[in-house]
């Protein structure tokens, strides 16, 4: 129906005008020429990387010089399609009425339209003799194509290969598909247990599918037949198979469209509006030199007046180093030894008896944590080796997401709260320290202290906005290196105020942004500026910026980027204190906490030393299920040479922990409350004189076991029971219950306790009960 046709076939309707359409998305550029009849006669579809000026003259001159300069009737549509609508004259359908356009008029027994693009997803439902019910992705850019992008990054594979894996899957895994950067700790953790890359690209389609038929449903059926839309979709089989069978359908339920990635861009050319008729060389000119200038509105100040300024801030910045030391020059060969093992990197640092750096050592985890502290601490070897000198290693630390992985395989001797080991670094550098800002890949750390002493501590929880694997993403999608993001950023002259949300409404400010003619840099320095804002204002909501003292400390590879410190300095009005590895400071700190145990403990090390690495870290795994709840937990069992013993994949630490031998256990008071909650029995009070065949003929009431019911289900078991109602509770919360209520959730932004609730209801409804009562 849409097949492109040859030039050559379509004859004198080349003498006739042409109608076209461009789709620009947020991650790519498509047009799309139709003839009178609606027959496609040309099509690209390419990414723009944020180039959408440069890439739509590069379509349009395509077009031209396969049709020669003739007249098109030109319409855009997309995300990104609007603002070049408004500066060009250029008439703008919305995209979802694009696509609904074209399902309307050429598939007209379809009843549901999925659509997954670059950052969002769409799900339109059509009703015969109805307008069409739209329904868009809300508040999260999780589970779009960027995601699956990001996805295939970590894996260190091409989307095509990626797809290719997930084709070849044997179980599926639980992924975060909600924050792309949260779904990179699942993907490290399950790299790290060994799971095979084909279940992990498996699982990260499923997740996908999950999150889009789930959260865009909202309670409404998703009826046959059903049309795939989307460069997802088009170019990964293996996403289309896994929603097909999610969806339990079957061949016939599925429309299959010839040119799914081009649907809007083909509804936008055969829609009704009128569209700007004018030659391929007029339209190039008219997107080359726009005749609506679009005036900036939200703009910041500048990080730094001039060239100038930015180097004398350079030179104060770089004057707080951590303290270097020769190992010819040491006084002793003693050494202490600390890793920071997190959810991406891993960071070693060894410090002589002054506190003074011998070695250190930053790579990227990827995926591996004990290969990668294996490798940090070969180079460390190799370089004595080289050096022909010996140290003595006499305590060691670890510290991080990978700490009790770590230290058993190492068989190393403490393992430390990272607050700890950050605050240890931040009082090397300012013993009056006030508050220390950690910002890492994943994660958010801030530090109060008060007289010298840990006062508060706050982490970003639910939402990854702002931390390091954010930033370069972002970079990265706009086609920078990490460096080079943040030295365009400190050039910038009016910065973008792009916000403090997540990524589909920062990706929105920035659309609005380049409509207002904002530079690259001036994006890059807004950015800069939201993450200092998002960690003040909505990670640790201070309510007055004295709350963080006059001695501030920064931390995490984010504070690598100077705009963002320069962010922090003229947000508080306040001189920041950062070292020339702030990356390096968990490990920093974890030294220097190996240090002073060794002072007051005097204890020999358990390290067995770098000569006995390759033997230490050979390890098997071994897949067991842990039967203790009703999760049914699926647990990775590492045993280690040194006969150190890892669990991974447990959600508590009941039957299967990481902190050693076991204790004597005392009462279970969860397990203890949970039972005096829920576990009573019902009996007809003595003055119940009712017959039994009325009372047995009154409803059994069904309550869900969720939110304050943990609080209030013994006054209502109570109530109903005097009454001689029977009630029947909801099962216990499980993955399963979870996921088959989450068609119902009307918004994707609730928190997961509400969502859960939709679980418990559906599981009422499934055991037939004649009413359910559930007080709000």
């Amino acid at each position: 129906m849409f097949k492109e046709d040859n030039l050559n076939n379509i004859g004198s309707s080349i003498n006739k005008i042409l109608y076209a359409g461009i789709d620009l998305g947020s991650t790519t550029a498509k047009i799309a020429i139709v003839d009178q009849n609606q027959n496609l006669v040309f099509s690209r579809y390419t990414r723009h990387n944020t180039r959408v000026k440069e890439t739509v003259t590069e379509l349009l001159n395509d077009a031209k010089k396969h049709f020669g300069d003739i007249t098109v009737s030109l319409k855009i549509t997309g995300s990104a399609g609007m603002g070049m609508s408004e500066s060009t004259g250029i008439p703008f359908v919305q995209e979802v009425i694009a696509s609904a356009t074209v399902v309307s008029k050429k598939y007209p027994e379809v009843k549901t339209l999925i659509d997954i693009g670059g950052e969002d997803s769409k799900m339109i439902f059509f009703h015969e003799n109805k307008t069409p019910d739209i329904r868009m992705n809300g508040s999260c850019a999780g589970g779009t194509g960027a995601f699956i992008d990001q996805m295939a990054s970590l894996l260190n594979v091409s989307l095509e290969e990626f797809n290719e894996l997930a084709g070849n899957y044997k179980r599926i895994h639980p992924v975060a598909s909600r924050c792309g950067v949260f779904a990179k700790t699942d993907v490290q953790n399950l790299l790290s247990r060994k799971v095979s890359r084909e279940d992990i690209a498996a699982s990260v389609f499923h997740a996908v599918a999950i999150q889009t038929i789930n959260t865009l449903a909202r309670g409404y059926d998703i009826k046959h037949k059903i049309i795939f839309a989307g460069g997802p979709f088009t170019f990964l089989s293996e996403l289309l198979k896994t929603f097909i069978k999610d969806l339990k359908l079957s061949n016939e339920n599925v429309q299959i469209a010839e040119n799914p990635a081009l649907l809007p861009s083909i509804g936008a050319a055969i829609s009704q509006k009128d569209g700007l008729n004018e030659q391929f060389s007029k339209l190039i000119n008219r997107i080359k030199n726009p005749i609506n200038k679009i005036v900036a509105k939200n703009r910041l100040d500048p990080l730094f007046k001039d060239e100038q300024d930015l180097a004398e801030w350079n030179k104060k910045r770089i004057s707080f180093k951590v303290p270097r030391i020769k190992i010819d020059e040491m006084s002793s060969n003693k050494c202490y030894l600390g890793i920071d093992s997190d959810s991406t990197t891993t960071k070693i640092c060894a410090i002589d008896e002054n506190k003074k750096l011998i070695f250190s050592y930053y790579a990227n985890t990827k995926g591996n944590p004990i290969e990668s502290a294996k490798k940090g601490l070969n180079e460390l070897r190799l370089k004595l080796e080289h050096e022909k000198q010996q140290l003595e290693i006499v305590q060691t630390a670890v510290v991080g997401y990978g700490e009790d992985l770590i230290k058993s395989a190492l068989n190393l001797d403490y393992g430390i709260v990272e607050t700890i080991a950050h605050f240890n670094a931040a009082k090397y550098f300012d013993e009056k320290v006030s508050f220390v800002l950690d910002i890492g890949g994943q994660d958010m750390k801030a530090i109060f202290v008060e007289n010298g002493l840990i006062n508060r501590i706050e982490l970003n929880e639910s939402c990854s906005a702002g931390c390091g694997s954010f930033i370069e993403t972002f970079g990265n999608s706009l086609g920078y290196t990490v460096q080079d993001f943040a030295k365009i950023a400190c050039n910038a002259s009016a910065p973008a105020d792009l916000g403090t949300r997540c990524t589909v409404f920062m990706n929105s400010k920035v659309k609005q942004s380049l409509r207002e003619n904002a530079t690259t840099d001036d994006i890059a320095a807004g950015l800069s500026i939201s993450v200092i804002k998002n960690a003040l204002f909505k990670v640790l909501k201070l309510k007055n910026i004295s709350e963080t003292g006059d001695h501030i400390v920064v931390q995490g590879g984010a504070f690598r980027n100077p705009a963002i410190h320069r962010a922090l300095e003229q947000m508080t009005d306040k001189k920041v204190i950062c070292s020339d590895i702030p990356e390096q400071m968990g490990a920093y700190g974890a030294a220097i906490f190996a240090l002073e145990k060794s002072l007051i403990e005097n204890k020999q090390t358990l390290f067995k030393g770098l000569d006995k690495l390759e033997s230490l870290t050979e390890y098997t795994t071994k897949e067991i299920q842990c039967k203790g709840c009703e999760n049914y937990c699926n647990i990775s069992k590492f045993t280690f040479s040194n006969k150190n013993k890892f669990f991974s994949g447990n959600k508590c630490e009941k039957y299967f922990f990481n902190k050693g031998n076991s204790v004597t256990k005392g009462e279970n008071l969860f397990d203890f409350k949970y039972k005096l909650l829920f576990e009573r029995e019902f009996s007809l009070k003595t003055e119940d004189r009712r017959p039994k065949t009325e009372v047995s003929q009154l409803p059994i009431i069904g309550i869900p076991r969720v939110l304050n019911i943990y609080e209030n289900y013994p006054f209502w078991h109570t109530l109903f029971s005097s009454c001689g109602i029977k009630l029947e509770l909801s099962d216990p919360s499980t993955v399963a219950l979870y996921e088959k209520g989450l068609g119902s959730v009307m918004s994707d932004s609730i928190c997961f306790p509400a969502k859960n609730v939709h679980g418990h209801i559906n599981n009422l409804i499934e055991k037939k009960i004649d009413r359910i009562f559930f007080p709000m």
